[in-house]
């Protein structure tokens, strides 16, 4: 009877304990944003300040740099990554388009560069270019290097804001270049085109 009733007694401060231990438990991870973290299918705002708009051929890979536009929460209001975050990556042709690869974000006001697995919509919106038609969609334009090489051949000259580094010319651009009368290319539109979406859960940790 003694030994039921020290048992009993004992139940509820151990129960108390343990609710004690869960409770600075949460505690600890709330007070952590880093643990927290951003879920998959968050979508992350963001703009390209190099140019209106890029150019680049169907079968390139160019790397870019896009910039938040606002502060980015967890599902608990936390900001896990401010406007002016950098995030890294690059455009990779897919199924006849092109499309963003997110590599690693910087945030604001760090200089650590951190893993990010985040990707735009396939962009599939084309323009042929020959010499008799040279449209305005490549003023101003941020130019993938290998588009730039073929449409320096048809045109002499292009007058575009920055060309983008990447690994030159292929069998196709040369096959262009050696043509010389028409490129067809992708037009990436930052404002509309290159809202990103995050494919696996983000920390900074």
């Amino acid at each position: 009877m003694a030994v039921g009733m020290t048992a009993t007694s004992l139940l509820p401060v151990w129960t108390s304990q343990r609710a004690v231990a869960q409770s600075i438990q949460l505690a600890q991870v709330f007070s952590n944003p880093a643990r927290v973290g951003l879920p998959a299918g968050t979508v992350l705002p963001v703009a390209y300040s190099g140019a209106e708009r890029v150019v680049v051929l169907p079968t390139e890979t160019a790397p870019l740099t896009l910039t938040l536009t606002s502060d980015v929460r967890t599902p608990s209001g936390t900001v896990m990554l401010r406007a002016g975050s950098e995030i890294k990556g690059e455009l990779r042709p897919v199924d006849g388009g092109t499309q963003f690869f997110a590599r690693s974000v910087i945030p604001a006001g760090s200089t650590r560069e951190i893993p990010l697995d985040a990707t735009s919509n396939r962009i599939t919106k084309r323009e042929t270019i020959t010499r008799r038609n040279r449209p305005d969609v490549l003023r101003g334009a941020a130019i993938g290097a290998a588009a730039a090489a073929v449409l320096a051949e048809v045109f002499g000259s292009v007058q575009v804001v920055e060309v983008l580094a990447g690994a030159g010319i292929g069998a196709a651009a040369e096959l262009l270049i050696r043509r010389n009368r028409r490129v067809e290319v992708l037009v990436v539109e930052p404002r509309t085109d290159l809202s990103l979406t995050v494919q696996s859960p983000f920390s900074l940790q």
